[in-house]
Parts: structure tokens; sequence; C-alpha cells
């Protein structure tokens, strides 16, 4: 099946256009879109099967293989740490972690809940810089 993204999609009047992955433009309407499935964003990438028409090719069962990327996203992948920065981070965060969390764990013990809920979630920033 041909893949593509999604070049425009106008929802009320329920069709669009998808652009093919080899630069061709192929019409859709709202009835070949997946179940529960009432828009179509700019930028989202597809999976679809082609009849020609009347006035071209039109596209069928249309499938979402990835959602459009978030002005979030876009944002914090603009806005990514330097390398040294972040291995700056890793190192302080190892310290951190052989000072607060390894003596009770090696004791058998679970640290304190709120030291380790501020840890989590500095470890979560370190995980979503390492994931771009």
């Amino acid at each position: 099946m041909p893949t593509g993204r999604v070049k425009w999609y106008d929802t009320d009047k329920g069709f669009g256009f998808l652009t093919r992955d080899d630069g061709d433009d192929v019409f859709v309407h709202k009835a070949a879109l997946p179940t529960g499935i009432a828009e179509l964003k700019p930028g989202q990438k597809v999976e679809f099967g082609i009849a020609a028409g009347r006035k071209g090719d039109q596209a069928l069962q249309v499938k979402v293989l990835e959602a459009p990327p978030s002005l979030a996203e876009a944002e914090r992948q603009r806005s990514r740490r330097p390398a040294d920065e972040l291995n700056t981070l890793i190192e302080d965060m190892i310290k951190v972690l052989e000072a607060k969390i390894l003596p009770d764990l090696k004791r058998g013990r679970f640290p304190d809940r709120k030291i380790s809920h501020k840890i989590a979630e500095a470890l979560h920033v370190i995980a979503k810089e390492l994931e771009v």
C-alpha cells in the first residue's frame, strides 16, 4: 500500500488531499478515514489504497501511521541541551543516586518517598533529553 503525508484536510467539507511519498497528490474523502477518526492533520503519516476516479486518484481505507508533531514537541527538540551540558547532568545524577538512593537499597530499604519522587522527576527529564 502506498504511504504519504496529509497535505491538508477540511473537516467541515469532509475531504482533503494527501501527498504520496513519490510526490503525487491524492484526493481523500471522509468515508475513507478509519472508524473513530473524524479529521486528519497536516503532516500526519498515512497509508492508503488508491482507486482511479473521474478526477484523478482517490485514497481508500486510510490508516494513520503517526500523529503530526505537536508544537510542544517541536519546541522541545529545538531547545535540546548541548551534549556537554547533558553529560554534566548525568554525572551529577549518578552522584545523587550514589548518595541518596543506593545506601538505603543496600540496607534492604526503599528510600524516602519524597526524595525518591524528586529524583524520579529528574531522571525523567534526563531520559526525555536522551530520547530525542
